[in-house]
């Protein structure tokens, strides 16, 4: 309503403002040719413009923004969003179901709780709640499909308990559905975006169901009325968001803090950077935060000028984009960390920490790769703030994932970025055991999200998506990006004590017709007795055999598909969150369009009950 009201009230002002020059003035620069965490102008176009209105004057673009006139920010929006060419909103956030189903006891019920459905983070679902087999994936067709808004993002990772599911959405709306129908149950409006998944536990005796959104806001919503129980704001830096999941523990919340400083490093004028990566610990019933342990230990300090002569600080970044894992054995919590924004470099960045879970103390951190300072600057034509000790940006998006390989022995396989594998020894100060090369590597490489195991191999889903260089001499550095359809994507099983590749099978490449396509698998893996489950940028979810990688279900969901909610919504690049699965049905986000990626707006079930 708000960017409504602006194009009634602005009309007679529009006429004296020249959207395209604004835009080329101050967005062309990045957005027509973008470098890493930069989405491309085609992306942003299929935003609304509520969407793109709420990123200039609220979000990560408020910096680039800033002394525009509320005329010249609607005239950008105008030039970038045209009427009639952005994705229809979903319907308004408002009950739809006739009838409730029975709210599950908390405890013994099938569900997804959060990133996984354990606290080790193993993305593994047994038989008894997956209710799926091998011998069941030719039986799954799609029974519902729902509109997440307008947005080019489908990316928080859904929860399910019994027959409810939890859901948020770029637009900032989180919704309660029916599992069965997708009819939805509630629905909240959040501040600000919402990133990441939910978890699901207690709050003061209620049930409860716990996210954040990208202005780094906590909830705690009941989860059978969607009553608001408390929101806390636990983390200060003005950059910070939260994109990974949280994870509900024994009454406490832990949840983890990255940031878009890295893409605001872009602009030369930028005084880069202070932001450093942190986990929160929450009281499940209050919010009141118990302790905060930093990524970084000590607050950045001014360190310089840039060649522009504009202050520098450091050392920062080392942003947690992942959800924690509980180790209930050793009192501990573990969370990996990203790449620092400025120099000086840390130890503690492009690394796996390890907390305790009482007061957040630092136990030991085990770094695996040295001197990885980077940020968008390092991808511009001005590159004022990109550090001089440059890295490949090869920050780990996942979390590790707590194995017991028995005989008392435990690891913590992950894996990252730069296409290494890692298993770490969690009860000898994260003492490295092993580490196998699995990808190239790079911005875009290696492995992304998240990985899974059943306990007897590890799953490892590798993007290296690539993309090409087209010379356009219209645009600022005269050349833009196109995605390659041959290259990337790959999954591999490797032995949890050894690191050996068990079996590996190769990215599919894009059907001949298909342009600005890639095999990238990028999202996080999920698991099942049997059976693997990888999604695509080539918008294709594909399950794998776990004993031999051979494909044994694929379907494509980059397509139009008519939802349960009122308008169309269409699917595209698989990303981010990895497929739910609970007692037969599978809840899965399609559509991303960051990096050249396939944007959309759809969260899918698939089922083998009609």
């Amino acid at each position: 309503m708000r960017y409504v009201s602006l194009l009634v009230f602005l009309t007679s002002l529009l006429r004296a403002q020249d959207g395209a020059a604004l835009y080329k003035q101050r967005c062309a620069i990045c957005h027509d040719s973008p470098g890493p965490r930069v989405p491309a102008l085609s992306t942003i176009k299929a935003m609304s413009g509520e969407a793109i209105y709420q990123a200039l004057t609220e979000g990560v673009m408020k910096t680039q923004a800033a002394g525009l006139s509320p005329a010249q920010i609607v005239a950008i929006i105008r030039y970038i969003a045209p009427t009639g060419k952005t994705q229809s909103a979903a319907a308004a956030v408002t009950r739809t179901c006739k009838s409730d189903p029975p709210f599950p006891a908390l405890s013994n019920t099938p569900e997804w709780n959060g990133w996984s459905p354990d606290v080790d983070n193993s993305r593994f679902q047994n038989a008894a709640a997956a209710g799926l087999t091998a011998g069941d994936l030719s039986k799954l067709k799609l029974k519902w499909a729902f509109n997440l808004g307008a947005v080019s993002e489908a990316r928080s990772q859904p929860a399910i308990l019994g027959a409810y599911a939890y859901i948020g959405s770029g637009t900032g709306a989180f919704y309660a559905l029916d599992i069965r129908s997708g009819c939805t149950l509630w629905g909240f409006r959040a501040a600000s975006a919402i990133r990441g998944g939910a978890a699901i536990g207690e709050a003061g005796g209620k049930p409860a169901v716990f996210f954040a959104d990208t202005k780094a806001n906590v909830y705690a919503l009941n989860a059978q009325t969607g009553q608001l129980l408390w929101n806390v704001h636990p983390a200060d830096h003005f950059t910070t968001l939260a994109t990974a999941t949280p994870r509900y523990d024994k009454g406490v919340v832990y949840q983890a803090f990255s940031s878009f400083e890295e893409t605001m490093a872009a602009d030369p004028k930028y005084e880069c950077c202070t932001f450093r990566g942190s986990v929160v610990a929450l009281n499940s019933a209050t919010g009141d935060k118990l302790w905060q342990a930093f990524s970084i230990s000590d607050p950045a300090k001014p360190v310089g000028r840039s060649p522009a002569g504009i202050p520098t600080h450091g050392p920062s970044g080392a942003g947690v984009w992942s959800t924690p894992t509980v180790d209930e054995q050793k009192g501990a919590l573990y969370f990996s960390t990203g790449d620092n924004y400025s120099d000086p470099p840390t130890d503690t960045s492009d690394a796996v920490l390890a907390v305790d879970r009482k007061t957040g103390t630092l136990l030991w951190s085990v770094q695996l790769t040295k001197d990885d300072a980077f940020n968008s600057a390092c991808g511009v034509p001005i590159p004022g703030n990109c550090p001089e000790t440059h890295g490949n940006d090869s920050d780990f998006g996942q979390p590790p994932v707590l194995l017991d390989l028995g005989g008392g022995k435990r690891i913590l396989a992950i894996a990252q970025k730069s296409g290494m594998a890692y298993g770490l020894d969690p009860d000898a100060q994260g003492k490295l055991l092993w580490h196998t090369r699995l990808g190239k590597g790079g911005v875009f490489g290696g492995s992304q999200w998240g990985s899974a195991s059943d306990g007897k191999k590890v799953y490892v889903a590798i993007s290296d998506l690539k993309p090409n260089v087209i010379v356009d001499p219209k645009l600022p550095k005269g050349y833009r990006f196109t995605l390659d359809p041959k290259q990337g994507g790959g999954l591999y099983a490797l032995d949890p004590a050894t690191g050996k590749i068990i079996w590996s099978a190769p990215g599919i490449p894009c059907a001949a017709d298909r342009t600005d396509c890639s095999p990238a698998q990028s999202a996080a893996v999920t698991a099942i007795p049997g059976v693997v489950f990888s999604g695509s940028v080539d918008g294709h979810l594909r399950a794998y055999a776990a004993e031999t990688g051979k494909i044994l279900w694929d379907t494509n969901t980059a397509q139009e598909f008519s939802t349960v909610n009122g308008p169309a919504a269409h699917g595209g690049s698989l990303d981010v969150a990895g497929p739910a699965i609970v007692n037969g049905t599978i809840l899965v986000n399609s559509g991303y369009g960051q990096w050249g990626g396939m944007p959309g707006n759809v969260l899918l079930a698939f089922s083998t009950a009609q």
